[in-house]
């Protein structure tokens, strides 16, 4: 079994490393070597992660007919929550990371991980290629608890790794056990103004707005440098008020003098263990017509199925966000999210959360699932 595992992981982070910087175009030329580690992966899912099992058979998908990627089981997100995902035995003091918890507080999803190996891999170069195509490092501002104080948080160790990785020495987390430290935020802002310094603020969708809003009040106003950006890693839901994607983009302007074209998003969750972003760095830094669609690297997939059916639409069409992550080597490789998008080739538009009247097929995957695992 040990060795069994090693191999499997081996054979991932080999793909990831020899495509670790991927363009528009390679991902159908990458199918069939995708298609064949998919497989690899899924025969080692199947025989080492038993609810997993369980749910496959139910589905009458086993190693021995799948022959595809797009045909392997997708695990519903709540199967992280009321299950023990995983292909190896959990120890004490394992690392998992932990879901917040605000869709459903008594359920949150646990996803273990013995080691970080392909993790970071996937984590890093994605990161270069489209948050930082112009440069090595750069002033990284978190405005997130980094892993220290939540090392339960897959965020959290992002926001880690991105200052490890491509921080440069003015770079640090801004956040303790109380909140934002908005005044040493001001004074690092106030020191790369001063001399000139691009920064990168790093934080969740809510930190901008509390954020913000403390500018608003002490009525202070930036004039970062050229090469600054707002790195927006998500997060509104169960919080208590929204804002306007317009309106946020109009206040970050005005308070940092950042425009549009240097904000990105990134689609990341505690199940999965890659993330996507927007394309909009990369377009500008290289010349070309720039998109705010997402981009997923080349050891992921993205499919936009129907709702009810859990078949794929075409392009353009509104669905729910099926996720095909090789870097899920100890629990699923597929998932079935809670996200509506929108696919555009091979980049895809996310949407939100899914709404209780779309959800019929979810539904069933979630009852089939938990009645074979009772």
């Amino acid at each position: 079994m040990v060795k069994e595992t090693q191999i499997m992981q081996q054979e991932i982070l080999k793909y990831i490393l020899d495509h670790k910087v991927s363009f528009s175009g390679d991902i159908k030329k990458q199918d069939k070597l995708f298609n064949r580690v998919a497989l690899d992966l899924f025969d080692y899912q199947f025989h080492n992660n038993l609810p997993f099992k369980r749910y496959a058979q139910s589905q009458r998908k086993t190693p021995l007919v799948i022959k595809k990627w797009q045909d392997i089981p997708l695990m519903p997100i709540q199967g992280y929550k009321q299950l023990t995902l995983a292909t190896t035995k959990i120890y004490d003091g394992e690392a998992v990371f932990l879901s917040s918890g605000t869709t459903d507080p008594n359920h949150r999803s646990h996803n273990y991980h013995p080691n970080f190996d392909i993790w970071d891999a996937s984590m890093k170069f994605p990161f270069k290629q489209y948050v930082l195509p112009d440069r090595d490092e750069i002033t990284i501002l978190g405005l997130f608890p980094d892993e220290t104080i939540n090392p339960n948080s897959s965020l959290s160790r992002y926001v880690s790794k991105a200052i490890q990785f491509f921080g440069d020495t003015n770079s640090q987390t801004f956040v303790n056990k109380t909140g934002i430290e908005f005044y040493k935020v001001i004074k690092s802002l106030k020191q790369a103004e001063k001399e000139q310094r691009p920064v990168m603020l790093l934080g969740a969708s809510f930190s901008y707005v509390h954020l913000l809003d403390f500018l608003k009040k002490h009525e202070l106003q930036f004039n970062l440098p050229a090469g600054s950006r707002l790195f927006d890693t998500g997060g509104f839901k169960g919080l208590s008020r929204t804002i306007t994607e317009q309106k946020l983009f109009q206040s970050i302007k005005n308070a940092f003098n950042i425009d549009r074209n240097q904000y990105i998003n990134m689609y990341g969750m505690t199940e999965i263990s890659s993330q996507c972003y927007d394309e909009t760095l990369y377009d500008v830094y290289h010349r070309q017509q720039i998109s705010y669609y997402k981009k997923f690297p080349a050891w992921v997939r993205v499919r936009i199925l129907n709702p009810n059916t859990l078949q794929p639409v075409p392009d353009g069409q509104k669905g729910i966000v099926a996720y095909y992550d090789l870097a899920n080597w100890h629990s699923c490789l597929a998932i079935l999210t809670e996200d509506l998008g929108i696919k555009h080739g091979e980049s895809f538009e996310l949407l939100g959360r899914i709404g209780g009247a779309e959800s019929k097929g979810c539904s069933i995957a979630i009852d089939q699932l938990l009645s074979v695992n009772q």
